[in-house]
């Protein structure tokens, strides 16, 4: 989470980011009283930065005075994320069709959680929706193990318990880490580290409700898409 007060930065700037990460995380638009609540400020401090994100179209609010994030948060994520999905998305789309599992790559935010950047369904009858924007912490789902896997123990967050930590080891000697019902139920997931060029540590990982082949196999396809969207992207 952002501190309060960041060293050398600005206050301002990081309540108004909190904001957004506020809305972001819930699931239904949020009062300004909510708002102020969830992050400890005065209604009247919480309603100018409020009026600032709205001037700029990141925010909106309906009728009854409930905020929204808005198309204008929409359109910079696009911007930052587009060189990477235009490469990314032809490889997930196959392996997804490849699997029969809906594909998708997780990107490190804050050192301690992971927020889905884009994703890719099979196409057949039955798909899962993972939506972009999804968040969880790295130290659950297989996403989020998958990127501890890709970094230092000294990089880890400081929660991170002793049986993850040898669950991690283990996942690193096969080379892919699994995780079941652990960021949404019934849900398995097998994932690898993913390598971007100039982009945090990320993971790419294929989910469902079962896995319709053996672990390895998914891992084996999942590592051909990794290098072919690390190759896509010029490392």
């Amino acid at each position: 989470m952002t501190s309060e007060s960041p060293v050398g930065g600005s206050q301002t700037l990081s309540r108004g980011i909190r904001m957004l990460e506020t809305l972001a995380d819930a699931d239904r638009p949020l009062s300004i009283d909510e708002l102020s609540a969830a992050l400890g400020l005065h209604r009247s401090v919480a309603y100018r930065l409020l009026r600032t994100l709205e001037h700029h179209g990141l925010v909106s609010r309906d009728d009854a005075g409930r905020v929204r994030l808005a198309a204008g948060l929409a359109t910079l994520a696009y911007a930052v994320s587009r060189d990477l999905q235009q490469a990314a998305y032809p490889h997930l789309a196959e392996a997804a069709d490849t699997l029969g599992m809906t594909c998708l790559i997780a990107v490190l935010v804050d050192g301690d959680e992971a927020v889905t950047l884009t994703s890719a369904s099979p196409r057949s009858e039955i798909t899962i929706s993972y939506r972009p924007g999804h968040r969880h912490p790295i130290t659950r789902g297989g996403p989020g193990k998958a990127i501890l896997m890709g970094l230092d123990a000294a990089d880890w967050p400081t929660t991170v318990p002793d049986h993850l930590r040898d669950e991690i080891a283990e996942s690193a000697r096969r080379g892919y880490a699994l995780s079941e019902s652990e960021v949404v139920p019934s849900l398995h997931a097998v994932s690898v580290p993913l390598e971007l060029p100039g982009q945090p540590p990320a993971s790419l990982a294929a989910i469902h409700i079962t896995l319709p082949r053996p672990a390895a196999e998914i891992a084996e396809a999942l590592d051909r898409a990794s290098a072919a969207i690390s190759s896509a992207l010029g490392r």
